[in-house]
């Protein structure tokens, strides 16, 4: 019998312990004590000015770490016009208000959960996401509210008590994953009276079981996307869900914002790879009786916790289904002359159902910001052959630059699946003019993704801001969302006085049969700006509203939070705001989940 493995002794049919399946006990109490207080990532890793005054990726942890990058300097201030003197450095000390107790509640508590922590960073840490808003309020103001305390638990048990403790005494509970979010969802409401506690997940990180005989997984939801890979890889199985924060994000964390992952096109969206969870409530633990691959048996409640965004509970753990580690990995791109004909490339694709793990479009600004991401040559021989496929795209091909966009692709799965999957796709591409341009760019579109919040913070250093949003869309308004987006966001720009022409820039991530997922990438350069959160705010706002008269979602995958719930109900209307609101009461009537996300 194969070997199947479970971390906890909780043993089910087909499966067996093993004696070299220990828990990772070597990870860091703190998670958050390597993270950056005031920004993106790793304290080990940003971008920097090196004393020749060209740009540099410190640490040792990605594709280019340790590495220069001597073009980036000259495109970022040709092209985005941020000015790298222009230095607007960070505040040393953020302020953060005193805490509001119950000590009722908290003596209750003790000796119950793991750890009970009121350290002032620690709760600063746990306050807030990554929006471009939060990070400027850490650098250059302070959040409204900050919990009160952070709370670590370790056992859905644990999970349980605490609601119960809560409840009791009316305390606001906020689960916090990795904290990645982008939707302000973390954010404390200000007019809060009650005492606020964040309940950090991280050490419900275990995979509790892998059964191989039905490739499915039982795993607590505080783990990371990259130690969930790590433990998964113990039994060749893959989850293969991994959003461009998948450093850094939960498992929690995916279920409950409805996330998709780069590699969706083979392994899923999460709604596809999730079979069944816990979801600790005021009114007791919701949990289907079975994990079987589908049932009819009315509304199904995973759809009920898949996008609840912290607003009825706990989810403590999952069972997923898993897949064999794949035996082919190959890396492409293929550069087309414009944005019109990866389009149509992208929406043949789409039509053929050979779907590569990813693919994604970038336009003529992300293909340069990539290239300008390039270190230095390592020797005379790479520097002679990127001269000469320089020349054959610029000369033989005669490929405008200032108009020529890539696709960057990664096949996953069996020799014959990813010959097949090759054949068609870059079949396809030589229908619109496109030709392969080589692993090594399908490998720096990859490391482009992991860059960009880094990027971010390094322009911030210097009075740029920017950020990110996402939607689907059918393939009919593809090209009238991008035009009509890109207008107003420069027409907005320039009636709140935006001195310079804003970073404008959009990625076609996913695709589906009757759609596609549009990235938009925007940020602008700030000095002269009395309130530059506050106008940034309103752009991207008028942006969205763009998006959606153009049939946009309100987002593909990051989820609602606060930043978009205003746009609610012109996604899902006035009944269905009331039906869950009526959930909500009925899960929660005292609002001890008072997140306050999605409605």
């Amino acid at each position: 019998m194969e070997r199947i493995v479970n971390l906890k002794g909780h043993l089910t049919q087909n499966q067996t312990t093993s004696e070299d399946a220990e828990p990772n006990e070597q990870r860091e109490k703190y998670r958050h004590d390597w993270f950056r207080v005031n920004g993106w990532g790793y304290n080990d890793t940003e971008f920097i000015l090196d004393k020749d005054g060209l740009v540099k990726l410190t640490g040792n942890r990605y594709l280019f770490s340790g590495q220069v990058l001597p073009k980036f300097r000259e495109w970022v201030e040709k092209e985005v016009h941020i000015d790298l003197s222009l230095v607007t450095p960070a505040q040393v000390e953020i302020p953060i208000k005193e805490a509001k107790i119950n000590a009722d509640f908290l003596n209750e508590l003790k000796g119950k959960v793991d750890e009970i922590n009121m350290d002032k960073i620690c709760r600063l840490n746990h306050s807030h996401g990554h929006t471009m808003q939060e990070v400027f309020a850490l650098r250059h103001g302070e959040l409204d509210r900050v919990v009160d305390c952070v709370i670590y638990i370790n056992s859905h048990e644990q999970a349980e008590t605490l609601v119960k403790s809560a409840t009791k005494f009316n305390v606001v509970l906020i689960p916090f994953g990795g904290g990645t979010n982008v939707t302000q969802a973390l954010l404390c409401n200000k007019e809060e009276q009650r005492m606020i506690v964040s309940v950090d997940m991280q050490r419900m990180n275990h995979v509790k079981w892998v059964d191989k005989k039905n490739m499915t997984a039982c795993i607590e939801a505080g783990i990371m996307g990259r130690d969930l890979e790590k433990e998964l890889a113990r039994y060749q199985v893959v989850l293969g869900h991994e959003p461009d924060s998948v450093e850094f994000s939960t498992l929690g964390g995916w279920i409950s914002t409805r996330a998709s992952g780069m590699k969706k096109n083979v392994y899923g969206n999460i709604e596809d790879i999730l079979l069944n969870t816990k979801l600790v409530t005021p009114m007791g633990t919701v949990t289907k009786s079975t994990d079987n691959p589908r049932v009819s048996s009315g509304p199904d409640l995973n759809q009920m916790v898949l996008g609840s965004e912290g607003n009825y509970g706990i989810i403590t753990e999952a069972i997923v289904r898993v897949r064999e580690i794949p035996k082919v990995r190959n890396y492409g791109s293929i550069v087309f002359r414009n944005w019109d004909l990866g389009v149509k490339f992208m929406y043949d694709v789409a039509r053929s159902r050979q779907w590569p793990a990813s693919l994604r479009l970038l336009d003529n600004t992300q293909f340069q910001f990539g290239m300008a991401l390039k270190p230095a040559v390592g020797s005379k021989l790479k520097e002679y052959i990127d001269k000469v496929k320089k020349a054959y795209l610029l000369d033989v091909k005669k490929v405008d630059p200032n108009q020529m966009v890539v696709a960057t692709i990664l096949f996953e799965g069996s020799e014959d699946v990813v010959s097949m999957q090759e054949k068609t796709v870059y079949g396809i591409a030589k229908q619109y003019g496109g030709f392969k341009a080589g692993a090594e760019n399908g490998l720096r579109g990859y490391f482009l993704t992991f860059m960009i919040a880094y990027i971010r913070d390094f322009a911030m250093n210097f009075s740029f801001i920017a950020e990110s949003f996402e939607t689907s869309v059918s393939w009919s308004n593809v090209q009238t969302l991008c035009k009509n987006v890109r207008d107003r966001l420069e027409n907005d720009c320039k009636e709140r006085g935006v001195k310079y022409r804003p970073l404008m820039s959009f990625r076609l991530t996913q695709v589906y049969e009757t759609g596609c997922t549009i990235y938009v990438y925007f940020g602008f350069r700030y000095d002269g700006l009395k309130d530059p959160v506050q106008a940034y705010s309103e752009i991207e706002d008028g942006a969205r509203d763009e998006v959606m008269k153009c049939g946009g979602s309100i987002s593909h995958h990051h989820g609602v939070g606060k930043l978009r719930k205003r746009f609610m109900d012109r996604s899902i209307g006035a009944s269905g705001i009331d039906l869950l609101k009526r959930m909500k009461t009925s899960f929660d009537p005292q609002n001890i989940f008072a997140a306050d996300n999605t409605v």
